[in-house]
Order: C-alpha cells, then sequence, then structure tokens
C-alpha cells in the first residue's frame, strides 16, 4: 500500500496513456494513474482569468499531462507488458514547460 512508486509515463498524450492503462490493467498490475493541468494560462484583456485558446474554432485544446506510475517492484513486469503490447513508454520531464522554455532547452542542448 505505501510502496514507493516510480514514473513510467509523463506525456501530453491522452491516447497513449489511455491504451497503457489498459494494457497494465489486463496484465493485473495496480497503478496510479491520472492527470493534471500545468500549463500557463494567459490572462484575457478582461482580467477574468479566461484562457483565450480556449475559444478557437474546434474549442478547448487538451493540455494535461497524463502519468502512470507503479510499484517500484513492478517496474520491469509493467515495461514488459508495454513492450510485448507493442507500445512505447515516455517520461518527459519537459512536459510541464511551456513551449518558448522547451524551444530555448532545446537550443541550448544543440550548442
Amino acid at each position: 500500500m505505501f510502496a514507493k512508486k516510480v514514473e513510467i509515463y509523463k506525456k501530453k498524450d491522452r491516447e497513449t496513456w489511455q491504451q497503457l492503462k489498459d494494457v497494465l490493467k489486463a496484465g493485473g498490475l495496480r497503478i496510479s494513474a491520472g492527470h493534471y493541468f500545468a500549463d500557463v494560462v494567459a490572462c484575457g484583456g478582461c482580467g477574468a482569468k479566461l484562457d483565450p485558446r480556449n475559444f478557437g474554432a474546434k474549442g478547448a485544446a487538451d493540455r494535461d499531462i497524463y502519468y502512470i506510475r507503479v510499484k517500484e517492484s513492478d517496474r520491469e513486469t509493467a515495461l514488459k507488458l508495454i513492450h510485448e503490447a507493442g507500445l512505447v513508454t515516455v517520461v518527459d520531464e519537459d512536459a510541464a514547460l511551456d513551449a518558448a522554455k522547451r524551444l530555448l532547452k532545446k537550443e541550448e542542448a544543440e550548442r
């Protein structure tokens, strides 16, 4: 119950997250999965704290960061199940950074 958990997936990709959850649950593993909103909200002109990106032609974009955690002892089993299903797991530590900071970090790494 209080075993240490490790993150095996963290990315802004709901479809892959759902597939990974299904594979791990079918394999009999207990997982901790969820999502959170970590994007910077640009204030609207009226000060209402509404995100103007949510009012486009297609409505609100999904900008949540999805994660899956498993017990440290189940990590290898989870990764094996994922790879057998033909899926790839990613832990994107920069998922919460806004686009400008990600670009700056990428440029610095290329130097």
